[in-house]
């Protein structure tokens, strides 16, 4: 879009618990594009659960709605004619009503037909580089991968993990969710024995699908 002209601002929800390379390319981008970085006011997902006393899970999907959402309704209410371009790629599923009829909405990938393919293609003639990760550390939909390197590149957010687990005495992975320990305490325990992922190598890291759309 910058590179077509257009005049816009970047919009940026944050929860708290970002990975810190994920702060670093937001801000990053913003100085880059040299555009405006607008943050609505919102709570953070830690004080979420010191309110709720309770920790965000299959069972209790409120932290994308409260953290994420109702910041940006929040902000385009106040902010009326506002258009919001969202980053669906054209061979994603159909969303209708992103955020309600608080703004246009816009979808610019589908607009020029970019799929996963076209993405990437752009992606690499620019030397774009994007956070592997852009999701919460301790969110609850992350895969078996994503916590195995949760734990190797980023242990002390694992330790706040667990520390939150015990707390609370509940675990952000759900039970029988497959046939790995439910709690973080017991799946360290498990990596460090060395028991591999089925199916994942050392650099498995695809993700292809933004986790806070499919949520």
């Amino acid at each position: 879009m910058a590179a077509l002209g257009e005049d816009f601002a970047l919009l940026f929800t944050p929860t708290g618990r970002e990975l810190p390379e994920v702060s670093l390319h937001v801000e990053a981008t913003a100085r880059s594009l040299n555009r405006e970085l607008i943050i609505p006011k919102g709570p953070s997902l830690n004080e979420l659960i010191t309110t709720f006393k309770r920790l965000p899970s299959h069972a209790q999907r409120w932290c994308t709605r409260m953290v994420k959402i109702e910041p940006c309704k929040a902000y385009l209410l106040t902010h009326p004619g506002s258009t919001l371009c969202v980053g669906l790629r054209a061979d994603e599923e159909e969303r209708q009503g992103m955020y309600g009829n608080y703004a246009k909405n816009r979808f610019p990938l589908r607009e020029w037909g970019f799929g996963l393919k076209e993405v990437l293609a752009y992606q690499a003639e620019h030397d774009l580089k994007v956070p592997t990760r852009t999701d919460c550390d301790l969110c609850y939909d992350q895969r078996l991968i994503d916590w195995r390197n949760l734990l190797r590149n980023h242990p002390e957010k694992w330790r706040e993990g667990e520390a939150l687990e015990a707390l609370y005495g509940a675990t952000f992975r759900s039970p029988s969710r497959d046939t790995w320990p439910t709690g973080l305490r017991e799946l360290r325990i498990a990596f460090e024995s060395g028991r591999k992922i089925r199916g994942a190598d050392d650099d498995d890291c695809e993700q292809t699908a933004c986790r806070v759309c499919r949520l």
